[in-house]
């Protein structure tokens, strides 16, 4: 699949200007990262925002499990001729990041996962897919109609805020899913797996949990250090959506830790 992306150029580059390649989670897109991405690529970082497949821009397929999350990044790489990026996921894109750098550890050279370990998941997310279902996408007529809809399922205003991001006006009116709805609802307890390939990574690894987020517990460090060898964790004062909750302290520990 070829992915949609969006390339944010270092402004001031250096010689052998590092690559940075985001993959959000689900629900989520490139954009998602707008803020982030600017200002890493400000600080001479080459950054790439990912649309993985069936989300934003990217193309709906038949597939919404990690294996084909990872072969799309692969071919993503090669086409773009991006070389040892550093790879970084929040949440999905935490898990899909995981099972790359298992699957092809010689194509990055370090991991960055934000808030997701490295095990099955009891998914919450279906109560959300039940509600998207229900809002009658064919019917809504508009952005604050859809709102309405889905408070009955997401009762949290920035919840449904994000996840609204998924509509778009279509050019005869209404709107329409940018997600592929129907495929997530059919395979959405393949997003809660654990990791699909076997073997360690042993390259440099950054964990970032949210302190009041419950993805990343203590208990997971074990198996966290287990699998990825050379992995330390942090840790900031805000709950699962890190990157947005704290997004100058993330951008931050991000250079540090990279450089």
């Amino acid at each position: 699949m070829k992915l949609f992306f969006r390339e944010y150029p270092a402004v001031d580059p250096v010689q052998n200007t590092q690559p940075i390649v985001i993959l959000h989670g689900l629900f989520g897109s490139a954009d998602n990262w707008l803020t982030q991405a600017r200002v890493l690529s400000n600080h001479h970082y080459r950054v790439f925002t990912v649309d993985q497949g069936n989300h934003g821009q990217s193309p709906h397929s038949d597939r919404f499990d990690y294996p084909s999350m990872v072969a799309d990044l692969a071919e993503l790489l090669a086409d773009q001729d991006i070389q040892n990026p550093v790879i970084l996921g929040h949440s999905m894109g935490g898990k899909t990041a995981m099972n790359f750098a298992l699957a092809h550890p010689d194509k990055l050279s370090k991991l960055i996962v934000v808030d997701i370990a490295p095990r099955y998941y009891d998914l919450e997310h279906y109560t959300i897919v039940k509600g998207l279902n229900a809002l009658g996408i064919d019917t809504v007529t508009s952005r604050q109609e859809a709102d309405e809809r889905l408070s009955e399922y997401v009762p949290e205003p920035d919840v449904r805020q994000f996840l609204l991001k998924n509509l778009q006006r279509k050019a005869e009116g209404g709107f329409s899913w940018k997600i592929n709805l129907p495929l997530i609802t059919e395979q959405l307890s393949n997003i809660g797996v654990d990791l699909q390939y076997p073997g360690a990574f042993d390259k440099p690894t950054l964990f970032i949990r949210g302190k009041y987020s419950k993805y990343i517990a203590d208990a997971d460090f074990a198996r966290i250090q287990q699998v990825f060898t050379q992995a330390t964790l942090e840790t900031l004062e805000t709950g699962h959506w890190v990157q947005a909750e704290k997004p100058q302290e993330f951008v931050e520990l991000v250079m540090k830790w990279v450089e």
